[in-house]
């Protein structure tokens, strides 16, 4: 079963062609929800008060209760006869977008009274602290669900990276010295906090930058070789994906050894702020359910 990675430059006419369709499948997926929100809003589908927006209520506020186990999971060894981490985690992040959907639709996306605004807000800050989590999640971990990147590891690639990519240096003689000076300025930790962080922000669209102006200029210097001494031109095809491969892997090793420490500190910051906010959801939301039962 073939993987379709999201990460980079396509690798193949196949891979592009499902990277298409399913971006076409979210952007069709996200108008339709949204063009759902704007008739519930209206009140053209149901009530707020009626039996369906109660039972997908509750079914989302039991869903969001459910985002407890996978914290569980990862601090009791006894539950790890019920499924893998990976497993939990998939469900952790389908429960943490259903669950809040589910709330929206359930409220007819206004707020009518105090606990339940307290509530439908809880839930706002936790969903959006999940989608800035998953974010940085995905800088320390390798792939959706991999395990967590060590800065052994990432060294070790980024050393094998540049003994690969050296190939590509005998095709210009200005391409080594570019490379390296991207390194350098990756790792440089001097010039004020301001600096670093602009740094830190943009040395991913900087890397991009330069993989791009040094594979044209290895296409460049393959096409003129093939001019200058023949062949097929089969083998320079594949010699400048070659090129473009090992450009594009040993930028990517750099940046990632570089900026790993900085995006484990903004990990670890993350879930102490992200915690809390999960029992605030769970208060809120156990407030919110008694008052309506009560009143």
């Amino acid at each position: 079963m073939t993987v379709i990675s999201l990460d980079g430059e396509a690798k193949n006419s196949t891979e592009k062609v499902f990277r298409g369709v399913w971006r076409i499948s979210i952007a069709v997926l996200v108008i339709l929800l949204l063009f759902l929100a704007w008739l519930v809003r209206a009140g053209d589908l149901y009530d707020s008060n009626s039996d369906f927006a109660y039972n997908i209520g509750l079914i989302g506020g039991l869903l969001m209760l459910s985002l407890l186990f996978y914290p569980l999971r990862k601090r009791i060894h006894a539950l790890g006869r019920l499924g893998t981490m990976e497993s939990w985690f998939k469900f952790h992040m389908i429960a943490g977008i259903t669950g809040p959907l589910l709330v929206l639709f359930h409220s007819t996306f206004k707020t009518g009274s105090l606990n339940g605004a307290m509530a439908l807000y809880a839930m706002l800050l936790v969903a959006s602290s999940g989608v800035i989590g998953r974010f940085i999640y995905r800088h320390v971990h390798q792939g959706l669900y991999g395990k967590h990147l060590t800065l052994a590891e990432v060294t070790a690639e980024l050393g094998e990276c540049a003994e690969h990519v050296k190939s590509v240096f005998a095709l210009r003689p200005d391409i080594e010295p570019r490379l390296k000076a991207f390194q350098e300025m990756a790792f440089d930790q001097s010039g004020s906090w301001l600096s670093r962080t602009w740094r830190f922000m943009t040395l991913r669209w900087r890397s991009q930058r330069l993989a791009k102006a040094v594979r044209y200029d290895a296409k460049k210097a393959l096409s003129k070789l093939f001019r200058k001494q023949g062949g097929r031109r089969r083998e320079v095809i594949v010699n400048y994906r070659l090129a473009r491969q090992q450009i594009d892997q040993y930028l990517d090793a750099v940046v990632k050894a570089s900026q790993l420490e900085v995006w484990e500190k903004l990990f670890s910051y993350w879930h102490l702020i992200h915690v809390p906010f999960l029992y605030l959801l769970v208060f809120s939301g156990v407030v919110h359910v008694v008052a309506v039962h009560m009143y």
